[in-house]
């Protein structure tokens, strides 16, 4: 089947209908299957030209062979072998997939920040991203070694962790924990209520 969403019955309706001879009844056979064609997605009647890719469809289910008077100008046949433009993809290879291309151009940028607050705060955001997305793919313990390492390659040797650094880096990691930890403010109230609930 051409289109396999209408379903076997619609399909040997169009069929039949590029059987008949008379062009009026073949016309008014059309105008029927279309009706139950849009009957069957009833949820897109307020779609644009809905109707117009109805008539598409026949036409196309039909192999163009319904000869009847279409409301709309359908889709040609060689319309449907025409391919998409390729979308263009970059190429470049990365060093380390498990950190993706998005860090990489980020640490491309860090390289070309003057030294300071910002970079250090940065390099840190960095850093504490690349021990996640380690972690993540590997599974495996991870020191700040490693990360130190890495970084340095990335960026070919321009960027490099310091003490700084790494305190902004725990900084920023407690801060996360604190955040994501539940109070003991909002904890014991509930415990409170459970234990009523069991007197």
């Amino acid at each position: 089947m051409a289109l396999p969403e209408y379903g076997r019955s619609v399909q040997n309706m169009v069929d039949y209908a590029v059987t008949i001879e008379d062009r009026a009844e073949r016309q008014w056979c059309a105008e029927t299957i279309i009706h139950i064609m849009e009957g069957m997605f009833p949820n897109l009647k307020n779609v644009p030209d809905f109707e117009h890719k109805l008539w598409d469809h026949l036409a196309i289910m039909s192999d163009f062979k319904l000869d009847i008077d279409y409301p709309f100008e359908t889709i040609k046949p060689e319309n449907l072998k025409v391919k998409p433009d390729p979308i263009p993809t970059n190429k470049e290879r990365m060093h380390y997939r498990h950190y993706g291309r998005l860090l990489e151009n980020l640490i491309k940028k860090a390289c070309e920040i003057e030294e300071g607050d910002e970079k250090n705060n940065l390099l840190a955001l960095i850093s504490n991203h690349m021990r996640k997305d380690y972690i993540t793919w590997n599974k495996d313990s991870i020191d700040d070694q490693k990360i130190a390492d890495d970084l340095k390659e990335l960026s070919d040797g321009k960027l490099q962790l310091n003490e700084d650094i790494l305190a902004l880096m725990a900084e920023r990691m407690e801060k996360n924990y604190r955040q994501q930890r539940p109070s003991q403010k909002n904890v014991a109230p509930q415990k409170q209520n459970k234990n009523k609930k069991q007197k």
